[in-house]
């Protein structure tokens, strides 16, 4: 679809699988919409990522380092499901790298120290100018009147999801199409809600998420919800396409996925923004494009 679509959204995420983890039913129910365009743009292919499947261990990049190659393919994949045709990798498949992170306790990651950081590495503070110069080319060329990033903090506190919020707002505040920005949320009576369904049922694969191991933010950050409930046979089989990283386990209408740390998480049935500019806008939306006419 041409960047004259009557809607246009762009959403920049930092590894494969983040798309599909917090905005896969965002995705599928805007991809549905004949009149728009949905562009996704991931910063890195995930090259420090944990695998999942034991019989590609040596993928990881304390082996044969070829990850970043295996989640191009998963990317694909869980972009079919979605329906998603315009995906790019950021400055080109590869030009930076998954910079990794340090867990720390409860949900919070850090970074690396900065000797550890491989050359390419997404979070690097040198490469922040050529990143924004980056974005900003994409935004011109696609004209996304919605933009969708993380929150400050990066959701759980992971350098490259830190860094990805800091470009996405500083290429978005120097976009003329750019209409809103959303971050996006957990609310937390969802998460506890998610949680709650699933300790009632038996079969788990993996130990329950406590609540202060998962994302969330307080409910009032919310602004903006949207119901996946149409499109989460879509982020289903998006998720199981991210094979690598996380499993997914089904039980009739009970629905949860685990990370390469088994610790199962709910797949809730909203996806939950917060609309961060312009500032004081109407709220609560059911719509990212409450109040975007059609170029």
């Amino acid at each position: 679809m041409s960047p004259s679509a009557g809607h246009r959204l762009l959403l920049v995420h930092s590894h494969p699988d983040d798309e599909t983890i917090t905005t896969g039913g965002t995705i599928a129910r805007y991809t549905s919409r004949p009149d728009t365009q949905v562009t996704l743009v991931t910063c890195t292919l995930g090259e420090q990522g944990e695998v999942m499947v034991p019989e590609l261990a040596e993928l990881a990049a304390e082996h044969a380092d070829q990850l970043g190659g295996y989640r191009i393919g998963e990317l694909a994949g869980a972009s079919a499901a979605l329906g998603l045709l315009d995906r790019r990798f950021l400055g080109g498949a590869g030009r930076w790298r998954d910079s990794g992170m340090v867990a720390t306790e409860g949900i919070h990651a850090a970074a690396p120290p900065p000797e550890l950081l491989h050359p390419r590495a997404f979070s690097h503070e040198h490469a922040r100018a050529e990143q924004v110069a980056a974005l900003a080319a994409i935004m011109r060329e696609v004209r996304p009147q919605v933009v969708v990033g993380y929150d400050p903090g990066g959701g759980y506190g992971h350098p490259d999801h830190v860094r990805a919020h800091e470009i996405t707002m500083a290429a978005a505040s120097a976009a003329a199409s750019v209409r809103k920005v959303y971050w996006t949320v957990a609310p937390r009576s969802d998460v506890l809600a998610g949680l709650d369904e699933l300790a009632g049922v038996g079969g788990l694969p993996w130990r329950l998420g406590r609540p202060e191991e998962l994302p969330s933010v307080p409910d009032g950050a919310v602004t903006t919800r949207l119901d996946i409930r149409p499109w989460l046979a879509a982020k289903e089989a998006a998720l199981r396409a991210h094979a690598t990283q996380l499993t997914v386990w089904r039980r009739a209408g009970d629905l949860a996925y685990a990370l390469t740390n088994e610790v199962a998480q709910p797949v809730l049935r909203d996806e939950c923004y917060t609309l961060v500019s312009p500032a004081g806008a109407r709220t609560p939306e059911r719509d990212l494009f409450d109040g975007i006419e059609r170029e």
